[in-house]
């Protein structure tokens, strides 16, 4: 018997649980699921390209004029409502067009690709405003038999969190947030689809028993795949750079116990990310790419880029026409568009696996393992993280992200603080307790609870992102200690 889809709300809150049987079931569902429609002779051509669009907006109090009293709406709605109309007007067409350029490049013969990568906030934001067409144009693409495999969904945290520095047992409530509200919103086949996933700000934990429970998360629910940026990576055999970035590596994470799990990640190479993928250089790049022996097997290289598909004058501008342009010119051509999921399922049926793949880990951990005892457990990971820190202040956990420059700890503390209180909080009241998913309260205190973390409130460090975010924690707070 199939499984019923998700409702998408109940009492006004987005579905983000209640459902966690009907998910687990689609996202343990067996492939191959996009070779079979694939249609691109990954055996002969000589390599490929993808590209993935990530899209966000927070969700903030700023319906209204006392923070204390405002309803939360869509960063997007503010905009339209303080006059900033024209760059919002912009925003709304990018989240629907690539649910026109796809039908319009296949009726016309084209083969087209892309990933993409839709936050839970935005999503639960734009039909809060009423934006029926926006989720009209992208069911059209990713439920459409004949438009969907040219789309790759890529799975999220709802809330838009930066995984370093989450606690690790909210992020996996991200993580089945988003699985839970895409279900609810495209239906569970759609999301059997999804196999990879995008990490926000494309933060990746380097703590080891962070990076650990990151990647226990994502395998947990059901992901086989993670996209991970060039620099935030090293070999595990000298801990230098990656040498191939365009094929797919083995991410293993350790724990201080001595405990190791591994996921495939793909690299996405560095760059000024919305020109490289405005402009669609990952197709330039990929026609200087070759076939490479990968297991004793030959196989196409792939050039993969993310960026945020509504930024800056490139995407809003120049991205539409160059991307009809590349994808009717690479369609069928020996540098084919193609989404990761297509291009790791061939590697599979010619014989290669995860285990067939080079290892890679967080940066700075070969630094870590030069000097921590195995599995001497976390209070001595934590003195000899706190020793390598003293002597040398450019050594840190922080994780690695889109830029070196950014820290998502340092600067912070006056919303890390109340962040973390509210978080403490839920898991002392409801998760300590076992409170149904099904229950209103539960969901409540979810969302809520997932909005605090939204990486926006600590990106501007101060003014009124920091008050909003230091709001959504006191409504939080607020909230357990009066339903629970």
């Amino acid at each position: 018997m199939q499984a019923v889809n998700p409702p998408e709300q109940t009492d006004g809150l987005p579905t983000l649980c209640g459902h966690e049987a009907a998910v687990a079931e689609a996202m343990a569902r067996p492939g191959p699921l996009y070779l079979v429609d694939s249609g691109i002779d990954f055996a002969h051509v000589h390599s490929a390209f993808a590209i993935a669009l990530h899209m966000h907006q927070p969700l903030i109090p700023a319906g209204g004029g006392d923070i204390k009293t405002a309803r939360i709406v869509s960063n997007l709605k503010h905009m339209f409502d303080t006059g900033d109309s024209y760059n919002a007007g912009v925003f709304q067409s990018c989240y629907k067009r690539m649910g026109q350029l796809i039908p319009q490049l296949v009726q016309a013969g084209s083969r087209p690709r892309v990933m993409l990568d839709y936050s839970g906030c935005l999503l639960y934001g734009l039909r809060q405003m009423g934006l029926d067409d926006v989720f009209e144009s992208l069911k059209t693409i990713t439920c459409n038999p004949e438009y969907r495999r040219s789309v790759e969904w890529l799975g999220s945290a709802w809330g838009h969190p930066v995984a370093p520095s989450s606690p690790v047992q909210d992020y996996r409530l991200h993580v089945r947030a988003w699985q839970h509200h895409f279900a609810a919103i495209f239906g569970l086949e759609a999301l059997s689809r999804v196999r990879g996933f995008s990490p926000a700000e494309m933060a990746l934990p380097n703590h080891p028993d962070i990076c650990y429970e990151f990647i226990r998360t994502l395998k947990d629910c059901g992901y086989r795949w993670v996209l991970v940026q060039e620099h935030t990576v090293e070999q595990i055999e000298d801990g230098g750079p990656v040498r191939q970035p365009h094929i797919p590596h083995r991410l293993v994470a350790r724990n201080s116990r001595g405990q190791t799990l591994s996921i495939i990640a793909i690299i996405k190479t560095q760059g000024s990310d919305t020109k490289l993928v405005g402009q669609l250089q990952p197709y330039y790049q990929a026609r200087g790419l070759s076939r490479v022996s990968l297991a004793g097997k030959p196989a196409p290289e792939l050039a993969t880029q993310i960026a945020d598909g509504e930024n800056g004058g490139v995407m809003m501008n120049e991205f539409p026409s160059k991307y009809v342009q590349v994808m009717a010119e690479a369609s069928g051509s020996d540098t084919p568009p193609a989404n990761v999921g297509e291009y790791l399922e061939y590697l599979e049926s010619i014989g290669i696996t995860e285990r067939d793949l080079s290892p890679i880990q967080p940066i700075l951990q070969t630094r870590i393992w030069d000097v921590f005892p195995a599995g001497a457990g976390p209070e001595v990971m934590e003195k000899t993280i706190d020793e390598l820190r003293r002597r040398d202040s450019r050594f840190h956990v922080e994780g690695g992200s889109w830029t070196n420059n950014v820290s998502w700890v340092r600067g912070y503390r006056q919303m890390l603080g109340p962040m973390e209180a509210a978080s403490a909080l839920f898991n002392e009241k409801v998760s300590g307790r076992h409170v149904s998913t099904a229950e209103h309260r539960y969901r409540n205190a979810l969302f809520h609870l997932l909005l605090t973390q939204t990486s926006c409130y600590r990106y501007w460090g101060t003014g009124v992102w920091t008050d909003y975010g230091r709001e959504l924690c006191r409504r939080t707070m607020e909230i357990l200690t009066h339903d629970f």
